[in-house]
This record gives structure tokens, sequence and C-alpha cells, in this order.
């Protein structure tokens, strides 16, 4: 069984706060708002997930609040929905002002009605404010309104008279995680890895792909995440040559593969794992040749993975490794240096080995910044990074030009990866991906 699901307490994000205004300069402050609830249809509303910005920041849940971090104090300020007893009789207990300064750690808390008037005042010393201006039309139009009353008024302060993007400062904060956050996306791999095992062991040909995605899902509530990262991925056959292919609703053939891109969120945080498995639990002599030049590929990928590698060095080594496979297979012709030179493997591989992963699947952080022992001005890693390995291979079922046995095969083996300080963790290493192990399972 496993350990319930974590959750960061409230000195996790007080620290974050601190690292925040460490970094912010003299005399700025950083505003973010969260998402209002969005209507999915009639009075159905979608879901509520908090931006991640907001949440990294603060923990709170709620839609519709505001965070303001001052260099100066007060240094905290949220502004949330008040207390409400008939809205929170059909929608919730709310936190409201009390509960963000009691449960939330805020310095001072308003309600939402109050954001113009207090959030005005509260700018009025502030020469710099660090806001993400296009994320919302609504609250870039809040902003820009309060900014112009505030510029229109008489005193000696008139408010900011910059406005900066704060995700540079945010993404690189995030970037590196705290022992915290590695818990929580620990054990969103085991959950995770547990749903990929469940359908890997009971697929059968005839199923349908929405149900293998309703199998993983029901994992990750019954396990306590908070559910998908990322909407599932079930492609069977051709389908998995759809790099997202959405649909999940085609059935299961005997001799096809199963490619599942799932992973659940805990607290937040997301999990990322592709596993290619066959359906009947037996791999074909082609497909074996293709999943065993992927698998050779992925393991050595992982296997190097340690601080100072670069990210791109990594997919230049799989670019080469899968390259030179294509060919060994007669998938690809020419030499090795012209299929890399021409990339000529894009007719088969055409994403990217890798990205962060954090409170987003695809997280903030730069690839490619000027830091002392970089390869280039690629972004050396670091212990505390998290990023997938990814590599694939994918033949399109018209394309002529390939063997018949390979076409309309879709493979690809995704894992987490943190970086330690002499090397590596693969969070996701207890997801079968050997030949033997995931035939093992599905005997």
């Amino acid at each position: 069984m496993l350990a319930p699901m974590l959750a960061l307490p409230a000195s996790a994000f007080a620290a974050r706060r601190q690292r925040v205004l460490d970094a912010l300069p003299d005399g700025s402050a950083l505003l973010l708002p969260t998402h209002p609830e969005v209507a999915r249809n009639s009075d159905v509303e979608y879901p509520f997930r908090p931006d991640s910005d907001f949440y990294w920041l603060t923990g709170f849940k709620e839609p519709d609040a505001w965070a303001l971090l001052r260099k100066d104090e007060p240094h905290y300020t949220l502004f949330v929905r008040p207390k409400d007893r008939e809205r929170e009789i059909w929608t919730g207990i709310r936190a409201g002002v009390e509960g963000a300064i009691g449960r939330y750690g805020a310095d001072q808390a308003f309600p939402l009605a109050d954001l113009d008037q207090e959030l005005g005042a509260l700018l009025e010393p502030v020469e710099t404010l660090f806001f993400a201006m296009g994320r919302s039309a609504a609250n870039d139009q809040t902003l820009h309104g309060l900014l112009a009353r505030l510029r229109r008024g008489r005193k000696l302060h008139l408010g900011p008279s910059a406005v900066l993007e704060p995700s540079r400062l945010l993404a690189d904060l995030r970037l590196h995680k705290t022992d915290e956050e590695l818990e929580l996306m620990r054990t969103g791999a085991a959950i995770s890895g547990e749903a990929h095992t469940e359908a890997m062991r009971q697929v059968r040909p005839g199923m349908n792909e929405y149900e293998i995605e309703a199998l993983i899902e029901y994992t990750f509530r019954r396990r306590g995440a908070w559910g998908w990262a990322y909407g599932s991925i079930v492609g069977g056959g051709a389908n998995a040559c759809i790099l997202h292919y959405r649909e999940n609703d085609a059935v299961l053939r005997d001799g096809d593969l199963m490619l599942i891109d799932a992973g659940a969120e805990v607290d937040g945080y997301a999990t990322d794992i592709t596993r290619t498995s066959p359906v009947n639990g037996r791999f074909s002599p082609a497909q074996r040749d293709l999943y065993q030049l992927v698998l050779d590929v992925q393991v050595a990928a992982v296997e190097a993975t340690k601080p100072g590698l670069s990210l791109q060095t990594m997919h230049d080594d799989v670019l080469r490794g899968l390259s030179q496979g294509l060919l060994d297979l007669g998938l690809l012709s020419g030499s090795l240096d012209q299929i890399l030179e021409e990339k000529l493997y894009r007719r088969y591989y055409m994403h990217r080995t890798s990205h962060w992963l954090g409170l987003d699947v695809h997280d903030v952080g730069g690839y490619r910044v000027a830091a002392e022992g970089s390869d280039g001005d690629n972004r050396p890693l670091a212990a505390g990074m998290v990023f997938t390995i990814e590599p694939g291979i994918y033949v399109a079922p018209d394309d002529e030009e390939a063997p018949e046995a390979f076409r309309g095969i879709g493979i690809r083996i995704e894992d987490d990866v943190l970086v330690t300080e002499t090397g590596y963790e693969n969070l996701t290493d207890s997801t079968p991906k050997t030949i033997d192990d995931i035939e093992a399972l599905q005997a």
C-alpha cells in the first residue's frame, strides 16, 4: 500500500515567499492573481485548478484571489473571496479573510471587493512591479485601471514606474526542487507507476482505449491524487503515432502496441510517464526490434544524467543513437553524418527528448542560459532539477518508404529523472519497461 498523499506544510510556502523577497530588488513588489472559475457549458464549471505561480507562492487553492508580495512591510497580502454562508452551502467552505491570515500566513488580507482601494494604497510606494501581463485580459485591465488612477493623483508617490515580467525570477526558483517537493513528486511517480502497471496487466484484445484510460484515472484518484496532470493518452496501433492523441475511443486490436502517456497530479505536482506494450502480451519481431532500439537509447540517456550535463547534449546523443538504429533497421539510408546533418531522423522522431517537470507538466525554467560551466549557452543540469527523458519512434501507417512490418508502429518510453549531487534518481524506475518485464507482467 502507498502512503497517504502528502501535502506541503504552511512553513514550506513561507520559505518560498522569503526566497522571493530576498530576490526582489528594493522598492519592488510581486503581484500574482489566480484564475476565476470558467464555465464549461450552461451552469457547469470546469474543475478549478489554481495558477501554478500563485499556488507555488501561497498554497491557496480558491479561485478569484490575488497575492501581493512587497519588499517593504507588510510583506504579504492576500485578496480573497469573503465568507458567504449562502454560497458556501452550494459550492463549499471558503477560507475568507480570517483563513487567509490564520491558515495561509498572510500578514494582512482583504475581501476581493476591496482590491482597487487597498491594492492601490499598497502600490503607492512601489517603484517596480513584477506582474505577468498578457495572461488574462481581465486582470490586465484591472491593473491598468488601478495604475491610471494612481498616476492621476496628487501624492508624492504615484505607484510603479515600471511593470516587469516575473517569469524569469519565479522560474529559476521553481526549477530547483526542495526536499518537500521531491517527496510529493516521488508519491506521484509511485501512483502513476501503479496505474501504468495495472493498465499493462489488464489490457486484452477487443478492449477499448477508454477502458484503459478509465482504469488509469481511477487509480490516480483512488490513491489520493488530484487527478491527471494532463489529459491521458491511450493510443492503440497507429494512434500511437499521433503525439498528442486524445480521442481514446478506438478498439485495441490483437497484434498492435498500446502507447500510454499519463501521469497523476499530487498536490499540484505533475508526473509524466509513457510506456508502450503489446495488446496481446507479446511483441512481434518488428515491434521488438524498434522497442529495443528506443529502450537502449532511453536507458543510456538516463544513465548519463549528472550535474553539468545539458539537455541539449543529451538530446544530441539520443539523436545519434536513434539515427544509427534506424539506419541499421533499414528505415533510413545514407551515412550517419548525413542523417544527422540533414535531420532525416525527423521522419520518425520529431520531438525533443526532455522537458522540465514540476507544478506544470512542461515546467518553467530556461533551457539556454549563460552560466559558468555551461555547455555553450545551454543550461547545465544541477541537483534538484527534475525533467523527462522520452525518446520515441513513430512510423506512419501510410509510410510507403518504410518496411511494411514497421508501418503503423509508434513507441515512446518516458521516465521522470531527478538530478542529484552525484548523478541521478529515476523517480519512475519501478514502472516496467524492459521487454522481458512487460511480457512477464502481461502473461
